[in-house]
């Protein structure tokens, strides 16, 4: 039997053409004439009752009966893959006298209804196991179709590859599905993430909106109920795609979202992956409520430009990777710079800031009398608490310096060009928050963990003029300031350990600051030449 896919129609519509084709059995050591698969020289397979499968723009693809198959030279392995009207394919791989082809065939064991004819056959990769077929079997023909019979396609040309950003490009393609008389109602398109705090990014599109909202799930989404009994957990985990049509009286309603959408009303629900170039598993759900759902032919268009499309959503996301990283790593405004081509040796400017560092006091005698995983957990929540305050109110933290913290607060400036720049007396008075929130949490950690060493720590503020740039060899930069003025706020924050007072700044940050500040004398700082006023809070 022939099983067509006649491109005459839609893609995807299936006609089913009977026709015989001779070829050998298994048994025997020389088959005649016929459809046979060998590698390495030895006979896998031979059968008088093979199918062909013809697609859109695709090579004839050859099924052999697995009875016909000899399967102990086959090991199924984990891989999985899904094509909307056919369903989710297994592989296995071939080993024979000591060769072996990975994934070299295919087989779908529980079809779609559309593709049922296929059940009880496995496919081989023609490029992995070689075939012989008689002229008649049609294997050998193309079936190729012009490159604009997808009318998808041809938005996929034209205009997405224009999208600003992934929200637009989903937004985009739900109207260019509705526009050519897809019954679509919802969308949702996950895509995990590379970040600390973000498992994945979720784009979800409703027809009755025609917009897309987008929420960034954390990585404990992975072991909530919500997840792990949606049709996306497997998926993700490569166990291939989900087709449930939800209209009739035989409904498979096997997870609770197709509860909730059979509730509601909906005839059919579609949930596929697509990949990126890196392997990654990212899904694309689509429901419909139009009596009878999507058509094959809808499916098969959909399905034909994923792979292209999913490469638009990927470089979206490595650039949406990249600015989180680099927010992560180096800063926002770092960040934005490195993004933005400075990272060449020597690449910065001279900037006017608010200059904070702070220091963990006796962190050496706490690495000694702690064992490591305890000693870290001790230093984040030192970090925790300053860390946090110095982001919430609007500073920079530019490195971590082992148990230290060096951020800026910028001040803006005619020739400045420092993202979220302010005066000089908001800049302050932003820093001195930061200080009491940070002096704030870290008495509260101290009071919630009485078993743990009390964290004590001081704080120096300076004003001044420092080189915001790349620093370090070519092969290893690192963005920073740096000058004489930060090397000031690291020596006013040495003296709150001699005077005993957590949070010192100078006489320039008293200048600038529009609050009450206590004076607490001229010192002498390392390093720096002449006495040096310095003040605390009051």
């Amino acid at each position: 039997m022939r099983i067509r896919y006649n491109r005459g129609l839609p893609a995807g519509v299936a006609q089913l053409v009977e026709q015989r084709i001779r070829n050998a059995k298994v048994e025997g050591s020389t088959p005649s004439t016929g459809t046979t698969a060998t590698f390495n020289g030895t006979l896998i397979a031979a059968t008088t009752r093979a199918l062909v499968l013809h697609e859109t723009r695709l090579r004839p693809t050859l099924y052999i009966p697995w009875s016909d198959v000899r399967a102990k030279f086959l090991t199924k392995t984990d891989h999985r893959t899904h094509c909307p009207f056919k369903g989710n394919a297994s592989y296995w791989s071939i080993e024979v006298n000591g060769a072996r082809a990975d994934n070299a065939a295919w087989a779908y064991e529980e079809p779609s209804e559309d593709a049922a004819a296929i059940q009880g056959y496995v496919s081989f990769y023609p490029d992995k196991v070689s075939h012989e077929y008689d002229e008649e079997s049609g294997v050998a023909a193309q079936n190729v179709d012009s490159p604009h019979a997808n009318p998808i396609a041809g938005w996929l040309l034209r205009e997405a590859w224009q999208a600003p950003a992934p929200d637009r490009l989903v937004e985009q393609f739900c109207d260019c599905l509705l526009r050519n008389r897809v019954p679509l109602a919802r969308m949702t398109v996950i895509i995990p993430t590379l970040h600390p705090q973000v498992f994945a990014s979720v784009f979800v599109w409703r027809e009755d909106e025609r917009s897309v909202r987008t929420i960034f799930e954390p990585h404990d989404i992975l072991h909530q109920p919500k997840f792990a009994k949606s049709p996306f957990a497997p998926i993700i985990k490569g166990a291939g795609g989900v087709r449930r049509r939800l209209e009739g009286n035989d409904v498979q309603l096997d997870f609770p979202v197709l509860q909730d959408l059979h509730a509601e009303g909906a005839t059919d629900y579609v949930a596929m992956p697509f990949r990126f170039s890196d392997g990654q598993i990212n899904v694309m759900s689509m429901t419909s409520f139009a009596p009878g759902g999507f058509t094959t032919a809808h499916l098969g268009n959909i399905y034909e430009v994923m792979p292209p499309l999913g490469r638009i959503f990927e470089v979206h996301a490595q650039r949406r990777i990249s600015v989180s990283l680099l927010d992560t790593y180096l800063g926002h405004n770092s960040g934005k710079r490195v993004l933005a081509g400075e990272i060449k040796l020597g690449d910065g400017q001279c900037i006017h800031a608010v200059i904070w560092f702070c220091d963990l006091r006796n962190s050496t005698q706490l690495a000694g009398s702690m064992d490591q995983a305890s000693y870290l957990m001790n230093l984040n929540r030192f970090f925790t608490a300053m860390a946090g305050a110095i982001i919430e109110s609007g500073g920079e933290i530019l490195s971590y310096i082992g148990d230290a913290v060096l951020a800026i607060f910028p001040i803006a400036q005619a020739d400045t060009l420092v993202d979220g720049g302010m005066d000089a007396a908001e800049a302050s008075r932003r820093a001195i928050a930061a200080a009491t929130i940070a002096g704030e949490r870290i008495a509260k950690a101290n009071e919630m963990r009485p078993d743990l060493p009390t964290l004590r720590y001081g704080i120096g503020l300076h004003i001044g003029d420092v080189t915001y740039g790349n620093i370090g060899i070519p092969e290893r930069l690192q963005f920073t300031v740096i000058g004489s003025a930060a090397n000031e706020a690291s020596r006013i924050e040495g003296m709150t350990k001699e005077i005993g007072i957590p949070v010192l700044v100078s006489s320039k940050f008293a200048a600038s600051y529009p609050g009450e500040l206590v004076p607490k004398g001229a010192h002498a700082l390392k390093g720096v030449s002449g006495l040096h006023d310095l003040y605390a809070l009051e």
